[in-house]
């Protein structure tokens, strides 16, 4: 088995408790990834590199918790990394676009790591307050032409009130569409 599947079977498992999962995620993985963007980000320039192995004993923490920063840094990187296929001994590389680090923090809601003081010295406020409002309206859901009244003819043409005919469809798939987002 890869270290990714450990990983996401472990860390997504539906059979979990919700008290063991909050162990996993809010007791050992969360505070070891705040404690490692905080080291990287102080020297952002710098390409970090090593086998998985290395780099989790760089951090000292696990190859398992080093498996899910790995997975979740790896949308942010210049060079992916090959997370499919990857085991202990594979050589990875932490070389990351900075913009593109914070607006995908705060694409997953992590206020704990776009908050983090260092990138204070990477980013002025103005620019950390134009990335995040970037990356919440690039998520804004624009209607396009005239919004259809409820007691308006549906656009279908069927004769009918929209709110008798298609307006419930219409409103499911706005709903479909709005979590296919959020996932």
């Amino acid at each position: 088995m890869s270290l990714l599947s450990e990983w996401t079977e472990k860390a997504y498992n539906e059979n979990a408790t919700k008290e063991e999962l909050n162990a996993l995620w809010n007791g050992e993985y969360f505070p070891k990834e705040k404690e490692i963007y905080s080291q990287i980000l102080k020297k952002p320039d710098e390409v970090v590199k090593g086998t998985v192995k290395e780099l989790a004993e760089k951090f000292d923490t696990s190859i398992f918790l080093m498996t899910g920063f790995l997975d979740g840094i790896n949308e942010s990187l210049k060079e992916k990394n090959p997370i499919e296929t990857m085991d202990e001994n594979t050589e990875v590389a932490l070389c990351f676009d900075t913009k593109k680090l914070y607006k995908n923090m705060v694409k997953a809601g992590a206020e704990w790591l776009y908050t983090l003081p260092e990138w204070d010295s990477i980013f002025d406020e103005d620019t950390r307050k134009e990335l995040y409002l970037e990356e919440k309206k690039s998520h804004t859901l624009r209607r396009e032409g005239k919004k259809i009244g409820r007691n308006d003819p549906c656009p279908c043409g069927s004769g009918k009130k929209y709110k008798n005919c298609c307006m419930k469809k219409d409103q499911e798939a706005e709903r479909q569409a709005i979590a296919a987002l959020n996932d």
